[in-house]
């Protein structure tokens, strides 16, 4: 006989759950708010884009291209990824519409699902859920901490303390290479201290070690040469800029001479943000721990090449992007984020098969009214339907039975004190309005 099949989420893919749904949508209400405010449109781009979007922007040797990006082959032939990442697609879509001819800067945000092939661990899924935010057309430092502004503030709004933003500059095109040359032969006489990836990287990308987690690249590279003493003068000013508009829009910052993201695109500007202390309750004693727990939540920076790369006008752009997984994971262990839904406070219950037909139009009328009712249609005996209620902690119950139906009329029934009123149907709707705002 065979075994039964028992059909699960592939691994590092999870479901979203109705539990958790009040987090991601209270995330997406903040996003929509914050963005709308600044003046970002949405846009919204396909899942599935030419993979070599990703390998000419991103980086044919970044990880996210060699290790883990999700290729398919279609039957015409052509190359396809899932998207690991938005900032490609995004600029994609600048270049394919023309918005280079829309006034400037083109500011444009978006949510939803990316995809990566690597490790699942607590709080990194296969795919993952990202809000993001870009900027093209603006030069100005000013954008850059704007980017920077808008995070902090939606990270705010969900009650993260202790935030703290990384931020670094890594130069640009002009003087990213010289760095590049004294990196390498700083690297190359401590090549035998390196892990097996960072010893490839050194012949194909130095800056790419300094991104390593790995704990014996790390000790290497705190003695490293660091950029910021490398800059040319543009970048050097724009960089003294950004840090000016930081200060003065009092946001927290630590200078990171090491911080590079591990994407090729980036230029100048790149930042990453950190709740650097969560207090979470320990579950023996119910006391908070106290230890600093260093948190990702957000990062980004620069990257005025991209579109020219692509094909499109030199455009400068600056953007960034938080998970949404990691911040609802926290949202849950701080417990600090009142999640408001809307719980009803009527509810309708229904006796046989006349009454059920009559109950989809009146519930329709109640919810152009904007009153939520709740009901069970697939229940015929009225103490279930009342103990349901009683569970709801509704104020009213209304009674619709096949007597009230050919009366054209409604029971209405105040829960706490099992007072019974009888109204026309035809003045249901208005006679609860009257009720709930005594």
């Amino acid at each position: 006989m065979a075994p039964k099949l028992k059909f699960q989420t592939p691994t590092g893919i999870h479901d979203i759950l109705p539990e958790d749904q009040p987090y991601f949508q209270k995330i997406y209400s903040v996003v929509d708010e914050i963005a709308s405010y600044y003046g970002f449109d949405r846009i919204d781009i396909p899942i599935l884009e030419d993979a070599q979007l990703y390998e000419k922007g991103t980086g044919a040797t970044t990880d996210i291209v060699e290790k883990q990006m999700y290729v398919l082959k279609t039957k015409g032939g052509d190359f396809l990824a899932l998207r690991p990442e938005f900032t490609p697609g995004i600029a994609r879509a600048h270049i394919q519409h023309g918005m280079i001819a829309l006034p400037q800067p083109v500011k444009l945000y978006t949510t939803g699902p990316l995809f990566r092939y690597e490790h699942p661990q607590a709080g990194r899924y296969r795919q993952f859920h990202q809000v993001d935010f870009e900027v093209f057309g603006e030069q100005s430092p000013s954008i850059d901490a704007q980017i920077i502004q808008i995070f902090y503030a939606i990270l705010s709004e969900l009650k993260f303390s202790h935030l703290i933003i990384e931020v670094n500059s890594i130069g640009d095109y002009q003087c990213r290479p010289y760095y590049k040359k004294v990196l390498s032969g700083f690297f190359r006489s401590r090549q035998n201290s390196l892990c097996v990836d960072c010893r490839r990287r050194l012949k194909i990308n130095p800056l790419r070690i300094l991104d390593c987690k790995e704990e014996k690249c790390k000790r290497v590279r705190s003695q490293a040469p660091q950029i910021i003493d490398h800059l040319c003068e543009e970048c050097k000013n724009h960089f003294k800029s950004l840090l000016e508009f930081l200060d003065e829009a009092d946001i927290p910052y630590h200078l990171d001479p090491y911080l590079v993201r591990g994407l090729d695109y980036y230029t100048k500007t790149v930042f990453e943000v950190f709740s650097d202390k969560i207090a979470v309750p320990q579950p023996e004693s119910g006391e908070e721990n106290q230890e600093p727990v260093r948190n990702a939540l957000a990062g980004g920076g620069r990257y005025d090449a991209l579109v020219k790369l692509y094909g499109g006008k030199d455009t400068p752009a600056s953007g960034a992007a938080a998970g949404v997984e990691r911040i609802v994971s926290l949202m849950k262990q701080m417990g600090t984020v009142s999640l408001k839904v809307q719980q009803p406070k009527i509810f309708l219950a229904q006796l046989g098969d006349l009454a059920k037909k009559k109950s989809l139009k009146l519930m329709e009328e109640f919810r152009r009214a904007n009153i939520l009712v709740a009901e069970s249609l697939g229940r015929d005996s009225l103490r279930s339907q009342l103990g349901r209620a009683d569970k709801l902690h509704v104020e009213y119950t209304l009674i619709l039975g096949q007597k009230e139906v050919l009366e054209n009329s409604i029971v209405i029934r105040k829960m706490d004190t099992g007072e019974q009123a009888t109204v026309s149907l035809d003045k249901a709707v208005e006679e609860v309005k009257r009720r709930l705002k005594k």
